[in-house]
């Protein structure tokens, strides 16, 4: 495992913290309840937990140069853009936009591979949140897949 920087750990925790802030402008649910910021909150708070950890382990560490600070900040980009996409195009759509450059960012990059994850990652959230638990996505201003098809 190659050493990182107590700047990517950092990076990562202040991610989880937007992320986080972010999450709490999705609408709530019909019934008045967290359920469509419920996933966002919990994986923004784990980001920020492991940032902070991972900030810890390397903090004994002197800062390496070239420490992997790029890829952090264009995945809180990533994360940025997604929870704009979710308020105005909906679950579906905005996950199978985001699923393939935040793949391609932690090395896959083979088209196939980011093609086939692009529509199996939002089904298969879709089939376990919406249908299995009964968490609804909030729907999007300007457009929602989910509209469309009473099947999904």
């Amino acid at each position: 495992m190659r050493p990182t920087s107590p700047v990517v750990g950092g990076g990562l925790a202040l991610l989880g913290l937007a992320a986080a802030a972010s999450a709490l402008f999705i609408p709530l649910g019909p019934g008045g309840d967290w359920g469509a910021r419920l996933f966002p909150l919990m994986a923004a708070g784990t980001m920020a937990f492991a940032g902070l950890a991972e900030a810890r382990r390397t903090a004994e560490r002197s800062l390496m140069p070239g420490a992997p600070v790029i890829p952090v900040v264009l995945l809180a980009l990533l994360a940025t853009l997604y929870v704009w996409l979710m308020g105005r195009v909906g679950f579906l759509i905005s996950t199978a936009a985001i699923v393939p450059p935040t793949l391609w960012l932690f090395g896959i990059r083979r088209p196939l591979p980011l093609a086939i994850a692009a529509l199996a990652v939002p089904l298969a959230l879709h089939l376990a949140f919406f249908r299995a638990l009964g968490v609804f996505p909030p729907s999007g201003q300007w457009f929602d897949l989910l509209d469309l098809s009473p099947v999904l």
